[in-house]
């Protein structure tokens, strides 16, 4: 922490420290074998030693605590606490005494004095204190600037400043990825890595959804009526580790039918993370409005509902598909054209008309094939036309299935 001394001999001094909490004392073992020339010299030491714990006096860990040595690190998301103490030193009563601070950084000036009421007089050897804090929101510089102004006995009106500049670090990496399913759900994988140099404990990381979506967190396994977090017991990230959560939204039932708003929505939620680090400091962050890209369904989306995962060769299975007018102003007059591929063979009168489909309504049909090929294979060849427009969509690879043997029963 740098402070610029001031030029001119004040009544009163300044001093600033930074409130953290303490640190487990550690020291360095010493010890050897009952053979060797000093015997039980070193334990015995150990065992005298008020730093080490009685019965574990090998452990580096002790059971003191140590006072923080320097100003630290000072991580976005933490609480950065001060202590400020203005001090009388001379042999004056000195009146008026107003003491600020602000902390200055990149964007803005906040001031962080609890109260910037004037003392009426400040006696010999007495001080005044003050503790603040923040909650930190940005990385990079930050400066403390300490003004305190004061009257002397003389009337003269006295006025210094002291700055203290310290950096922000940033403690966690955050990665996402977004996966659209075949449905309207969306899945969202978020990478998180301590970049500090200490462990962390991870209190919470949840996903606030927008206010289209309802949000499952698929980052816990259930087993009969117990319930265990899929990273085990211990749920501490060390330096440099990363660790992933996942998530499922699904639209909300008043938007899920409305084709033509889900289909633009790219703000998914944001992420409130909470950790904890050394003796219980507590740090949180909030990420910005997560985005994705809006897939691109085109003005008719057709999506599977129900398929099957094993089916039995050469056998007749169903599929139930969704066709979804994504327009919010035209409606559509479909026609359905199934066309065989070199594996599934579609099963039912190709060509028929499907009827109206108004703007972002659906509905369901369920269809019939075969597969004449063993092994995965996707279901394709679907094809609607629009009447109107007389334009044609493709669909293929809409899904895959299981092809078996009849010798071997595809399971239920």
């Amino acid at each position: 922490m740098d402070a610029n001394q001031p030029k001119q001999e004040h009544l009163l001094a300044l001093k600033v420290m930074r409130l953290t909490k303490p640190t487990l004392f550690t020291n360095i073992p010493v010890t050897c074998e009952e053979r060797d020339l000093p015997g039980d010299l070193f334990n015995n030491l150990m065992k005298d030693d008020p730093s080490t714990v009685k019965g574990a006096e090998i452990i580096m860990l002790g059971e003191m605590l140590t006072l923080p040595q320097n100003f630290g690190n000072i991580f976005l998301g933490e609480t950065f606490s001060s202590y400020i103490s203005v001090h009388n030193d001379s042999n004056q009563v000195v009146k008026d005494i107003q003491v600020k601070a602000d902390l200055q950084t990149s964007s803005q000036r906040l001031n962080l004095s609890a109260s910037t009421a004037v003392v009426a007089e400040l006696k010999p050897d007495s001080c005044i204190d003050d503790v603040i804090h923040h909650e930190v929101k940005e990385i990079g510089t930050h400066i403390l600037v300490c003004a305190v102004s004061y009257t002397t006995q003389a009337g003269e009106k006295m006025y210094f400043r002291k700055f203290f500049k310290f950096q922000v670090l940033k403690p966690l990496d955050v990665k996402t990825k977004f996966y659209n399913a075949e449905t309207d759900e969306v899945f969202l994988e978020a990478q998180i890595q301590n970049i500090t140099t200490s462990p962390m404990f991870m209190e919470k990381v949840s996903l606030e959804p927008s206010m289209m979506y309802n949000v499952s967190e698929l980052n816990t396994v259930y087993k009969d009526s117990d319930r265990s977090s899929t990273f085990g017991t211990k749920t501490y990230l060390q330096p440099l580790d990363t660790r992933q959560y996942l998530y499922c939204l699904k639209p909300k039932p008043e938007f899920a039918e409305k084709a033509g708003i889900i289909k633009g929505v790219t703000v998914i939620g944001k992420l409130d993370i909470v950790w904890k680090t050394n003796l219980g400091e507590k740090g949180r962050l909030q990420t910005s409005q997560l985005q994705r890209m809006a897939p691109g369904y085109g003005d008719v989306r057709l999506s599977i509902e129900t398929i099957p995962d094993t089916v039995n060769l050469e056998e007749p299975f169903e599929i139930m598909c969704k066709i979804t007018n994504c327009s919010s102003e035209r409606t559509m007059d479909l026609i359905l054209e199934m066309c065989n591929t070199n594996a599934i063979h579609w099963c039912g009168v190709s060509g028929r008309q499907l009827g109206k489909l108004h703007p972002s309504s659906s509905l369901h049909l369920t269809l019939t094939l075969l597969s004449s090929v063993q092994g995965l294979q996707s279901v394709s060849g679907l094809r609607l036309t629009d009447t109107f427009l007389k334009r044609t969509y493709e669909y293929d690879d809409i899904a895959q299935v299981c092809v078996v043997s009849s010798k071997f029963p595809a399971e239920s």
